[in-house]
């Protein structure tokens, strides 16, 4: 059963288990990745597929980079940090309140 997205593009999330953040770009309205991705989780963690998964331009302390993550494993980052992603002008305006909005671009 497919639910409404808890997260929205532009929002700046950061991961419940592992030590990243990043912001929204594209939200599947359930898992629409590879097989062998998922299969790459530890069962242990790994999420249901019947459920939101957001694309994000994350990073940590090391690095930059696209991830792709379930809605059960995000929470929202109000840290108020600044995001250093080197695409998040290919894919948002920063308005003036520190918001990113989306540019009208086609994603591929």
């Amino acid at each position: 059963m497919q639910k409404d997205a808890r997260f929205h593009i532009g929002q700046i999330v950061r991961h419940r288990i592992f030590p990243f953040r990043g912001v929204i770009f594209d939200v599947d309205p359930v898992f629409d990745n590879t097989e062998e991705w998922y299969e790459a989780i530890p069962e242990s963690i790994r999420p249901a597929r019947d459920q939101p998964f957001y694309h994000l331009l994350a990073e940590n302390d090391e690095t930059e980079y696209v991830a792709y993550v379930s809605e059960q494993n995000l929470l929202a980052d109000d840290s108020g940090l600044p995001l250093r992603h080197p695409q998040i002008a290919d894919y948002f305006e920063i308005t003036g309140d520190g918001q990113f909005r989306p540019r009208d671009i086609p994603l591929n």
